[in-house]
């Protein structure tokens, strides 16, 4: 651990997306914290691997749903690391459901963890970054966010709500210093796309310009630079890696 170093926060930072941009902060030097909640063996996985490189990372398991844990992870992460500059908020779920069929509970399920866990974090960490003056928040969307997607209504309109954010919090936290951005990925080689055959995968490639699946490290690459001094004039944007598929 450097407690000169900047620190980063990535929630749901030990599969898919979040794993890649844990991986590219701890190369660049940052003190990571990778927040898990089910993916124990993952997590563990992954810390193994960075801690072996040398590089300053801890783990620690919240349900970012319930504003508990998420003010004792931020608290830990300020005691452990000596502050947070950067917060990724990347922890989300998805389904494929016909907007007849979702119920109660899938729609509430999606919500508290895609939209409540993103103003959990963000409004603790802010408490923390408004006193010190500066910090970045980088909130994971998609481009279904921006275009909608048939059968994952409830997700589309999580996603939607989380650009809503960034551009409202990032109008009210700029006069401290204060960036917030979000990305928007395309169609990206996760776990997320297990649910599709291989001829749907296919179809998906056809669709996005670029001829091919955006990876997690498309994701990592956006995220390093928004969290970085050459995009110092950036906040309440939407950048959406996505290989052409959403212009």
């Amino acid at each position: 651990m450097n407690k000169n170093n900047k620190t980063v926060l990535v929630t749901g930072g030990s599969r898919g997306i979040g794993k890649a941009i844990s991986k590219t902060f701890a190369k660049d030097g940052y003190n990571v914290l990778i927040n898990f909640n089910k993916s124990e063996n993952e997590a563990k996985e992954l810390y193994t691997v960075l801690n072996e490189k040398g590089f300053s990372v801890k783990l620690f398991k919240a349900n970012i749903s319930n504003r508990e844990e998420v003010e004792n992870m931020i608290d830990y992460c300020i005691k452990e690391f000596g502050g947070l500059d950067v917060l990724i908020n990347n922890a989300g779920i998805s389904q494929d459901k016909l907007f007849t069929d979702i119920t109660d509970e899938d729609w509430d399920n999606m919500m508290n963890i895609n939209l409540k866990g993103s103003f959990y974090c963000s409004q603790t960490a802010l408490k923390y970054m408004i006193s010190e003056k500066k910090g970045n928040i980088i909130n994971i969307s998609s481009i279904w966010g921006i275009s909608g997607a048939s059968c994952e209504v409830h997700y589309s309109i999580s996603k939607a709500g989380i650009i809503g954010m960034t551009k409202a919090l990032a109008k009210e936290v700029a006069p401290s210093n204060i960036r917030v951005n979000s990305i928007a990925p395309g169609v990206i080689d996760t776990d997320m796309l297990a649910e599709y055959n291989e001829d749907e995968i296919d179809v998906l490639v056809e669709e996005t310009p670029l001829m091919r699946l955006g990876t997690p490290e498309d994701i990592a690459n956006c995220a390093i630079f928004l969290a970085s001094d050459k995009s110092s004039f950036i906040t309440g944007q939407v950048i959406s890696p996505n290989g052409g598929f959403v212009i």
